[in-house]
């Protein structure tokens, strides 16, 4: 008999659908349960690619018996951390204040008002029985202490970033000493060997070089650009990027990009587009162009879905075991690729008994991970070989491997939509189009932006503000997708990112205005006070949780305050709303403590710091050619410069009520360019080189 996640519509709660435990998802059902069978909750949290959230499934939560005890002595709550970061979020916090390293699984015991007084990750079977029969005992015979650690714990959650951290409202002076002094401390964690910061594991961080390319614009600072490209050339080369078929797994278990947790997320890639795409336009290097369309062409592959939005992750494991569907064993190479055998084994560093060796339940099976050291340029050179003979050795040989991995049992697919992470991956499309000028990234990015404001935004509650947007989607065999949960700051500031980018691609001015439709509602509904710029995580309308917390700190993905920071001031300039930018200084300042102290966890933050320090760069372009005039320009330039235009042919039709575009003209009938700096506008020239000089 399935349990109540039946029901559900995200893959992970699905996977748990027909375990014997008695989960509820997340909502009042469960909750008042727990109330009215006065019952401690145990509330248990993972996503659908999490390779220790399928082994406490099949140790534990399949089992009868273990199942029988949860059953009987806990009200037991399934979680999806993607669909509900804000619950996620919460408890994640609980736990490590607990002391406790956080991850996930993520498995919290609650009282039933829902505060939590302790935490795990993982454990195994015995383990896992002990601790729920201690928790209930202490539940019934010591209940006065787990509710004045649960106080504790929720007094805690709800402290103020303000009181938390000693944050005070200040104005932000923009230096060129302080970013060097941000620079200077996240530079003593670079690993100047391998690339990335110097731990395992290690995770892409893209925030972390996209503040390098930032400071580098600055300062010119080699450093800077040498740790950028030392980082992602290793990526590129390593195990973490699918070297067969594309694509970036979550993070390296190892110093050396090696050995990947296979998991592919699409958060990780839809920013790494952006990354890679605006790195080729600083450096040239073609292995970044290359990484960049074998990566969409992953995603399309892969996690595109029929209506033009992409699903969310794809599963490390495949047949049980991690990385099956990804590695080779060095006999399957050689019966694959036969004469090409030799030279691609050295090219990817492949072992008679494997480079890798995995743990499976029939034991140790040497398995290789491709991976290499050498570019396509020094491995040409090395074997006597023109780049472009190598490349048509590698096709032939890639597509014979595609085309076995093709007949393998594929990694599980989580189809949910998530409006955040498509977001990301608009931003990246977008992007890799402004780099590359490829027209298929165009199609797919507006096909995307289409998706997201059409199923993802409320049309459904007639008294919604225009612009509220839903957080998950999902499409269930032919029956129409269903939207639910209404969408947090991560999701808005990721959408208006992306909406801007895109505008400034294809100067379309409906792009701008829904960017802007949607940052009011922002401001409209997750505004704090007066006194605190900062936004909550959470609607106003939404949830009431037993905290209403604000993300301010950038990991994997940029923290949703310093993204929408970045939006204001792109907005600021383009509509002419100083107020924007003044909130976006405002936000600036009060962070601006933390970000002295701790820049390597705020490095999205500090590369809009350094941004500010930068004279701003603005260009209208206005006629017939104004498209190609971009085209061209961002050809030359590299990131940082703000573009606005209309395409129109004749002077009656070149009208924009835009501020940088109102009352410009075409010159002597011909497509003219308008350069302003700190919104002071030159002369206008008529050609492409003119602009350039005055750059």
């Amino acid at each position: 008999m399935p349990n109540r996640l039946a029901h559900e519509t995200s893959p992970y709660l699905l996977q748990h659908a027909h375990n014997p435990v008695d989960w509820y998802p997340w909502g009042e059902d469960a909750l008042t349960k727990a109330v009215r069978e006065d019952k401690p909750i145990l509330v248990s949290i993972g996503y659908s690619a999490c390779h220790w959230c399928h082994v406490m499934e099949r140790e534990s939560f399949e089992r009868e018996q273990i199942a029988t005890i949860m059953n009987e002595r806990f009200v037991c709550i399934k979680v999806d951390r993607e669909e509900r970061p804000d619950v996620d979020a919460i408890y994640m916090d609980a736990v490590q204040a607990m002391g406790v390293r956080g991850g996930w699984p993520l498995n919290v015991f609650l009282l039933p008002d829902a505060r939590p007084f302790y935490g795990v990750t993982y454990l195994p079977p015995q383990q896992w029985v002990n601790l729920l029969v201690s928790v209930r005992n202490a539940f019934d015979e010591h209940r006065d202490q787990l509710i004045e650690s649960a106080e504790g714990f929720t007094n805690e959650l709800n402290l103020s970033d303000s009181v938390r951290f000693g944050l005070t409202d200040s104005s932000p002076q923009y230096r060129q000493a302080v970013a060097e002094t941000l620079f200077e401390q996240v530079a003593t964690k670079f690993d100047r060997e391998k690339g990335g910061l110097s731990r395992a594991p290690k995770f892409p961080m893209p925030s972390i070089y996209t503040f390098l390319l930032a400071y580098h614009q600055l300062t010119a600072d080699e450093r800077a650009l040498n740790q950028l490209t030392l980082t992602l050339d290793r990526m590129a080369l390593g195990g973490i990027y699918d070297q067969s078929g594309g694509g970036f797994a979550r993070y390296s278990v190892d110093e050396d990009w090696f050995a990947p947790h296979f998991e592919k997320m699409l958060y990780d890639n839809g920013q790494l587009l952006s990354l890679y795409a605006d790195a080729w336009r600083v450096t040239g290097n073609p292995l970044y162009k290359q990484t960049v369309y074998q990566t969409i062409a992953f995603a399309q592959r892969e996690l595109l879905s029929p209506e033009g939005g992409f699903y969310s992750a794809l599963d490390a494991d495949s047949e049980g075991e991690e990385g099956k569907f990804y590695t080779w064993t060095t006999a399957e190479l050689r019966d694959i690729l036969g004469s090409d055998f030799e030279w691609f084994a050295d090219l990817y560093s492949i072992e008679e008994d494997g480079n890798w060796e995995h743990e499976t339940g029939h034991g140790k099976t040497g398995r290789n991970i491709l991976h290499r050291t050498l570019t396509d340029e020094q491995f040409a050179q090395r074997a006597d070989w023109t780049v472009a003979e190598l490349h048509e050795m590698l096709a032939g040989a890639h597509q014979k491997l595609m085309a076995v991995r093709a007949t393998r049992i594929r990694p599980g697919l989580d189809d949910k939509i998530l409006c955040s992470w498509n977001g990301l991956m608009l931003k990246g499309l977008v992007s890799a189009y402004r780099a590359f000028a490829e027209p298929h990234f165009l199609t797919l990015a507006l096909r995307l932006a289409h998706f997201l404001l059409h199923n993802m935004r409320d049309k459904r509650n007639r008294n919604a503000e225009p612009g509220r947007l839903w957080h998950t989607y999902k499409k269930n065999g032919d029956a129409p997708g269903r939207a639910k949960q209404a969408a947090f700051l991560e999701d808005y500031a990721a959408v208006i990112d992306g909406l801007l980018a895109l505008y400034q691609a294809t100067f379309t001015e409906s792009w701008l205005r829904e960017a802007d439709a949607l940052t009011q509602y922002v401001l409209g509904n997750f505004a704090d006070t007066d006194s605190d710029p900062l936004l909550f995580f959470t609607d106003k309308n939404a949830e009431d949780l037993i905290a209403r917390r604000k993300e301010l700190f950038d990991n994997v993905v940029p923290a949703s305050n310093s993204i929408m920071a970045g939006n204001l001031l792109t907005l600021s300039t383009l509509l002419d709303r100083p107020a924007y930018a003044e909130l976006a200084d405002r936000m600036l300042g009060r962070i601006g403590p933390l970000l002295e102290k701790n820049p390597d966890y705020l490095t999205n933050w500090a590369a809009l710091y350094t941004r500010r320090v930068l004279p701003s760069v603005e260009i209208a372009i206005i006629g017939p050619e104004a498209d190609a005039y971009r085209r061209e320009l961002e050809s030359h330039l590299t990131t940082g410069v703000l573009f606005c235009g209309l395409v129109c042919n004749t002077p009656n039709t070149c009208v924009s009520d835009l501020p940088l575009l109102r009352d410009r003209t075409m010159r002597d009938g011909q497509t003219t360019i308008y350069v302003c700096h700190d919104r002071a506008c030159q002369l206008p020239v008529t050609s492409v080189a003119e602009a350039i000089k005055l750059l």
